[in-house]
């Protein structure tokens, strides 16, 4: 068995493998050549080996959404090879049977799915926020908008509704506005920053502060202005929240994703998009799962009646399609506010059903 494993497991690995690249290749390409058009702005100071150096960046987050199609095709061509050769009857001959092929499948899918994982919540998001800083040190700042990021939080005394017009190459919140109310609703004061700097206590540090404050007594109202260079502000806006203005729902760690939607909750704002992306995070590395298991019928066809390239096209097509509907019912899930969790696995219990139903019908009529 372990002579057979070492075949499929050799076969599949360099197919991926290969396909991976490729994919990789094209897409790197198309973001240089989607990059050059910034070179040589910000006074020159952008410059060609900076658009590379973001490019590459950019590859572990195609590498994660790659990975689970590259794995479809790497598979369903070794299947499909194996299936015209007779090489698979052989190997059934000598005591590969269904239940052995799909349970050596599923321990070379789980191997993808631990890579799927490992470059989604640590490569991808940290390259990510990497390369947006670094194009920013030499673009600029990062615009969060046309009105800029909204954060908001409720304290024992108050709530802030926390703006932020731009972030720094270093990843510092710049043109802060905070609005301050009452625990009944009412306008307290307005804190306006010209930068914050965080700090790993849970506080921010502004930076040329201008604060209007409104003092009731009775019917009359004071409003007062101070100016200071430095202002703490105690908060439990974290760096990561306020990442999420650089980063996608989908391209955040899982982790910083569930802390993200912990915080919107306990400041009453509504989660149901961030939470269908938390589970999607969650169940997009079990997809390379579904992908073997789509791919392990092609095995049991007979190519020699037929083409393997229409075959192999197929079952390409059914995996993008897989794809799509991952999408769509993030959509529907998100309008028609289905349970997060059902919205993300859906596709891929139903892909998952009918692939191994279309293994067992080709198992039984052999």
């Amino acid at each position: 068995m372990k002579t057979l494993r070492r075949l499929i497991y050799g076969e599949v690995l360099v197919a991926v493998g290969f396909v991976t690249l490729s994919f990789l290749g094209l897409f790197f390409f198309f973001d240089f050549v989607d990059e050059l058009q910034g070179v040589g702005k910000n006074n020159g100071a952008y410059q060609l080996k900076h658009a590379f150096l973001y490019v590459l960046l950019l590859v572990p987050s195609h590498l994660y959404e790659l990975l689970p199609i590259s794995v479809l095709i790497g598979t369903i061509f070794v299947m499909a090879r194996l299936a015209q050769s007779s090489e698979f009857t052989i190997l059934r001959t000598s005591g590969l049977g269904p239940t052995l092929a799909l349970r050596n499948l599923m321990g070379l899918g789980l191997g993808f799915v631990v890579l799927t994982f490992v470059a989604g919540d640590y490569l991808s998001p940290l390259c990510d926020r990497y390369g947006q800083l670094f194009k920013s040190r030499h673009m600029g700042q990062i615009k969060v908008g046309q009105t800029g990021a909204w954060l908001r939080e409720h304290q024992s005394q108050a709530s802030f509704a926390v703006n932020v017009q731009t972030l720094t190459p270093e990843g510092n919140p710049s043109g802060i506005r905070i609005f301050e109310f009452d625990n009944s609703g009412q306008w307290m004061g307005l804190t306006r920053a010209k930068l914050g700097v965080l700090t790993q206590d849970d506080s921010w540090i502004l930076q040329q502060v201008e604060r209007d404050s409104l003092t009731r007594k009775g019917n009359e109202a004071t409003l007062s202005r101070v100016k200071t260079a430095q202002q703490l502000w105690l908060t439990g806006i974290t760096s990561e929240m306020v990442s999420v203005a650089l980063l996608k729902p989908d391209r955040m760690g899982t982790i910083d994703l569930f802390q993200y939607i912990r915080h919107l909750s306990a400041n009453g704002q509504a989660t149901q998009r961030f939470e269908i992306e938390f589970w999607k995070k969650v169940f997009y590395p079990l997809s390379c799962l579904v992908m073997v298991v789509l791919a392990l019928p092609f095995a049991y066809l007979h190519f020699r009646s037929g083409n393997i390239a229409s075959h192999v096209f197929g079952g390409v097509m059914a995996g993008i399609s897989f794809f799509l509907l991952n999408n769509v019912f993030s959509y529907i899930g998100n309008l028609n506010n289905w349970a997060p969790w059902f919205a993300a696995a859906a596709p891929g219990m139903l892909y998952s059903l009918v692939s191994l139903a279309a293994f067992g019908w080709l198992v039984l009529r052999q």
